[in-house]
This record gives C-alpha cells, structure tokens and sequence, in this order.
C-alpha cells in the first residue's frame, strides 16, 4: 500500500499554490467552500487508498486550531 508523501512534491509549489488561491477568486465563502469540497473528493478518488487517504485527514487535522468546545 502506498504511504502520504508528505514532503514537498510538486515542482513548483508556489505555482500550485497561486493556482489553487486564483481558482477562488470571485467565488463566495459559499461557492469557495463547495470548491474545495469538490476538489478533496477528486484528489480522494485519484488516491484511491482508503489507507493514504486516513493519513492525510490525520495530517491535515494536525494543522488545525484546537476545536472550540460547544
């Protein structure tokens, strides 16, 4: 089974970057958040490894704030 590449990959992030941030411009918080959404569900699918993609949730999670208690 394949394992997360989590070490710079592409070779132009920046570019990757200024391509995902113009993808957004002019969409709503509504429309960029469906963007977004559409976008994971491809990039999943692409994966197609339920175990790679756990890892990424995982590291992605990571990277978030502490949840705000309700």
């Amino acid at each position: 089974m394949p394992k997360l590449i989590s070490t710079s990959n592409l070779p132009d992030p920046d570019l990757a970057y200024a391509a995902i941030i113009e993808a957004h411009r002019g969409l709503t918080d509504e429309e960029s958040q469906e963007l977004n959404a559409r976008l994971v569900l491809i990039l999943a699918n692409h994966i197609g490894s339920e175990k790679v993609l756990a890892e990424a949730l995982e590291l992605a999670r990571r990277g978030l704030r502490a949840p705000q208690k309700q």
